[in-house]
């Protein structure tokens, strides 16, 4: 915690934006970025005394920007912004995707563009700071012109309505306020349009489907390794050699991955001589497909740190006599990329329901089912068929929200990202991709076992054994939806991938060596 983040003057990651979350990395508002605040909200105060005509501080919004406000009544208008853009429905997203947005929204405000007040600000990190976040309802933004309504549901607090979540309680703000003994912020010319206007919504579900992937990146590889060895199948299309012919960074690091994964494996050498020719594509080809979503990973990550740092409001105030209404708000820069991640997250589950399918057809000395005793047992026929279900729903996903837009605002407004349900879908991909790889999983310690007395490499028997702590070998049926809930959540909480990590750390293994771009 010695560490300090500094908002609006620190270059902001995916992984200090959740440290920031979890509060395992403070931040705050430096000296430099309060200059920088205060001056912005002067030049606000500016530009409404000199009554010269901008976008959202002296005008209505969207189609009505052609309507012009008193300067009495400014104040007016940022608080009637809140009130009529929150029109959110469906279930609240989880408290940390809303802090998330909390967190990221400061960061762009704090750059000193918005003209917000520091009042405001600090109001916001009191949430932040004080876990009390505002229930956010998941449907509604078409991510254009900012969050809209998301973003006033966030925000509400701020004018006394809404409610929090506050230790997983459902609070009415004004149930707060009266605990706490203070009350609403009165909103200045141009705030409310400010909170409401940019893209943190798609923002924070990319920064934690960045996270997600990542992990399932890794644990595929593990995961994949396993299966491998199950199979008795071979290491030489891992070859470096081979992949230094067709050099994607992603394909080269998943190659380095499952050479140092399967090294010194008791069970690959067993078979050096088996006759068999090839493996099928789910094993050959891990480090062409399992190296492509790693590609389109690293492409999310690089532009959703690109956003993390950037100022999405509208107008952008540079002075009171310089202003400029432009289309920073838009989704599309991360809409179409969290699109292209989410098929790269579900061909990792596609490739991981064909690993488990050849894990059950009786072929290369295991038995089939993977049961010693099947007719009675079903053995591991239908955990498989979970699997093909799940893979064919993440299918049904896969349209790309960004294909298509609905005007909206009269014409105003009349191309739209659909970005926000880009990023709600990557992460109901990657929901359905974890319980998929606990399947796999399950599947291949148990397909291991029947290789004793052989053992695979320390890393694989390390990961063999994580499974085993909290899952034993199936003798005969019980009901498996325990046993897939009990991986599922080691392989969600990240602790499978980590524990893995920390071994390999101990042993002085470095699976990403010389792929540094990779690291989350």
């Amino acid at each position: 915690m010695s560490q300090i983040f500094n908002y609006g003057i620190d270059r902001l990651t995916t992984s200090k934006a959740l440290a920031i979350a979890n509060g395992t990395l403070k931040a705050q508002l430096s000296p430099s970025a309060l200059e920088k605040i205060k001056d912005s909200a002067k030049q606000v105060r500016n530009i409404v005394a000199s009554n010269r005509t901008v976008y959202g501080v002296n005008t209505g919004f969207g189609i009505l920007a052609d309507k012009p406000i008193s300067e009495e009544d400014t104040a007016t208008l940022q608080y009637k912004i809140l009130q009529s853009h929150s029109v959110g429905v469906g279930d609240a997203i989880p408290n940390e995707i809303a802090k998330l947005m909390l967190i990221t929204k400061v960061h762009s405000l704090a750059q000193g563009y918005s003209g917000i007040q520091l009042a405001t600000l600090e109001r916001i990190l009191w949430h932040i700071e004080n876990d009390i976040i505002p229930v956010v309802p998941e449907k509604g933004s078409v991510g254009a012109s900012g969050d809209l309504a998301p973003l006033a549901h966030l925000f509400l607090p701020l004018i006394g309505l809404g409610t929090c979540s506050v230790n997983n309680e459902i609070k009415s703000t004004a149930a707060i306020f009266a605990e706490y003994g203070f009350g609403p912020i009165q909103l200045g010319p141009k705030e409310g349009l400010a909170l409401i206007n940019g893209t943190q919504f798609i923002l924070a579900y990319a920064v934690k489907a960045v996270q997600r992937f990542h992990n399932c990146l890794d644990a595929a590889d593990i995961i994949g390794a396993m299966t491998l060895e199950s199979l008795t199948g071979t290491n030489s299309p891992f070859d470096e050699r081979l992949h230094a012919l067709r050099p994607y960074a992603g394909n080269k690091l998943v190659a380095q991955r499952l050479r140092y994964l399967l090294r010194d494996s008791a069970i690959m050498q067993s078979h050096v001589d088996c006759g068999r020719v090839q493996d099928p594509y789910s094993l050959r080809c891990m480090p062409q497909v399992h190296g492509a979503s790693r590609n389109a990973w690293l492409h999310l990550k690089e532009l959703v740190e690109t956003e993390l740092n950037s100022v999405t409001d509208n107008p952008i105030i540079f002075s009171s006599t310089d202003t400029i209404s432009g289309g920073n708000f838009h989704g599309q820069p991360l809409a179409l990329p969290l699109d292209y991640a989410c098929f790269a997250a579900a061909e990792l589950g596609n490739i991981a329901d064909r690993r488990c399918y050849l894990l059950l057809e009786g072929k290369w000395g295991l038995p089939m089912l993977l049961m010693s005793d099947v007719g009675l047992n079903s053995g591991f026929m239908i955990p498989q068929y979970t699997t093909a279900a799940l893979v064919t729903e993440n299918k049904t996903l896969c349209f790309p929200a960004s294909a298509d837009s609905i005007p909206t605002s009269l014409g105003q407004e009349d191309h739209v990202s659909m970005g926000s349900i880009s990023g709600r879908k990557l992460n109901r991909v990657l929901d359905n991709l974890e319980f998929i790889q606990a399947i796999e999983l399950l599947s291949a310690c148990q397909a291991i076992e029947f290789r004793r007395p052989y053992k695979s490499s320390e890393i694989l028997e390390f990961a063999h054994e994580v499974v085993r702590e909290k899952v034993g070998f199936a003798e005969e049926d019980r009901i498996f939806a325990d046993d897939i809930n009990t991986v599922s959540t080691m392989i969600k909480d990240f602790s499978f991938v980590e524990k893995v990590k920390r071994f390999c750390d101990e042993a002085d293994v470095e699976l990403d060596k010389g792929f540094e771009q990779f690291t989350f």
